[in-house]
């Protein structure tokens, strides 16, 4: 059973649920509150991370002090030692005037690093030295200045992981991780669920003053056995979807159905699976990708094809003058005498111009893909580019590049 002062904690913060990980959590926070030690939050996108900082902060000595939250990846590259650490006027092109750092703004508060994971190596050299010593230099100054900042982070990605592929400093991984703090899955959140669907659904009824929706039995097994692959904030939005859509208050598992865009495509966890069966994709992303993956097997293998015959170890006159036309996917007869030289082939030269115009388009294919993919994820979420980020499986500054890159501003 939860204490009262983890009671008022949810009730001040706008956190719902009982589950006993997420209980544990906001005990942790509220320990560690009071000292200066670095956290580390770590949980799926969409699990609510952004209130345990808040947590910390309010129950801390430096609640009177400033509180700045940084989505480290949402900062261009190239700007974000300056938004940290500030710089001096004319250190840079735009380097107009003097500008602060937040290490500067924030001295004697607390600085929340969301998507820490995403800082450049260089960034997070920088970083280091501020949680070693508290100790920072401007862009383009060489005087080193002092600040007294509590670090909260956060990331939805494995440093563990990052930090074996040479992504994130192993040094740094430990240094902001003297406190983890896990943020469990909506999906391991089982008795949540409900609870968090009524809570959704009273504040959307009561912000467009209608009645709230409910759930039929069989609505809320299938809301319960759901993975929820875009936790709490997935759950947020279908509910008010179905809130403003379904003119029927009461809400079927067939109607439930077609607002979950996952339900034929997520392994839900009452299902077991056995070793031998093929893992079941789990996003429509996933799924264009196999597709392009599918193409671009078939395309290699027709070039194979096409360059066999050119090199003349696979005759067009073979196995009755029938061979795959590179258009077309059924076998075409070549109505042609066998003593005529093909038509196909072509000089090595030739040959060569051919490969390289196939290469080309085969590359083409992909970026074209790749760019409807992230067209359509920005129409899905109105243009806001975080959410159709976390929709894609990629950073916000991996993001923005591809929208540069494609011209999709």
């Amino acid at each position: 059973m939860e204490n009262s002062v983890i009671q008022q904690v949810k009730q001040r913060f706008g956190i719902i649920g009982t589950n006993t990980e997420l209980n544990r959590a906001i005990d942790v926070a509220l320990q560690v509150a009071p000292t200066d030690l670095s956290v580390l939050i770590t949980g799926e996108s969409g699990v609510g991370k952004e209130s345990f900082p808040q947590i910390i902060h309010q129950y801390s000595p430096r609640k009177h002090s400033q509180y700045i939250a940084v989505n480290c990846g949402a900062i261009p590259e190239g700007t974000i030692d300056s938004e940290l650490f500030g710089h001096e006027k004319g250190s840079f092109t735009d380097a107009k005037e003097l500008r602060k750092g937040y290490f500067e703004v924030a001295n004697g508060g607390t600085i929340f690093l969301d998507e820490v994971g995403e800082l450049p190596l260089s960034t997070q050299v920088r970083l280091l030295r501020v949680l070693e010593s508290g100790e920072f230099i401007k862009v383009g100054s060489s005087k080193v200045q002092k600040t007294d900042v509590r670090i909260v982070a956060a990331t939805n990605v494995d440093l563990v992981d990052a930090v074996m592929q040479h992504r994130f400093r192993e040094d740094l991984f430990y240094r902001l991780s003297t406190v983890p703090i896990r943020i469990p899955p909506l999906r391991e959140r089982h008795e949540d669920v409900l609870l968090l669907f009524r809570k959704f659904a009273s504040d959307c009824a009561e912000k467009y003053r209608m009645p709230p929706i409910s759930l039929t039995d069989d609505a809320k097994q299938l809301m319960m056995s759901y993975r929820w692959p875009g936790n709490v904030r997935e759950l947020k939005n279908i509910v008010e979807r179905i809130s403003v859509i379904e003119s029927v208050r009461e809400i079927t598992a067939d109607v439930l159905r077609t607002h979950l865009p996952n339900i034929s495509m997520e392994k839900l966890p009452v299902l077991a699976r056995h070793d031998n069966e093929a893992p079941l994709l789990n996003s429509e992303r996933e799924i264009l990708y196999q597709l392009l993956f599918d193409m671009k097997k078939d395309m290699n293998d027709l070039k194979k094809l096409v360059h066999d015959i050119m090199n003349g170890s696979l005759p067009i006159n073979e196995v009755d003058g029938r061979v795959y036309n590179p258009v077309q996917t059924h076998p075409t007869t070549i109505h042609q005498p066998a003593t005529h030289p093909s038509p196909m082939r072509q000089s090595p030269v030739h040959q060569s111009s051919i490969q390289e115009a196939e290469t080309v388009e085969e590359s083409l294919s992909l970026e074209e893909s790749e760019k409807e993919m992230i067209h359509k994820a920005l129409e899905r979420h109105s243009g806001r580019r975080r959410s159709a980020a976390a929709d894609l499986q990629i950073s916000e500054r991996t993001l923005y590049r591809k929208i540069k890159e494609y011209g999709l501003e």
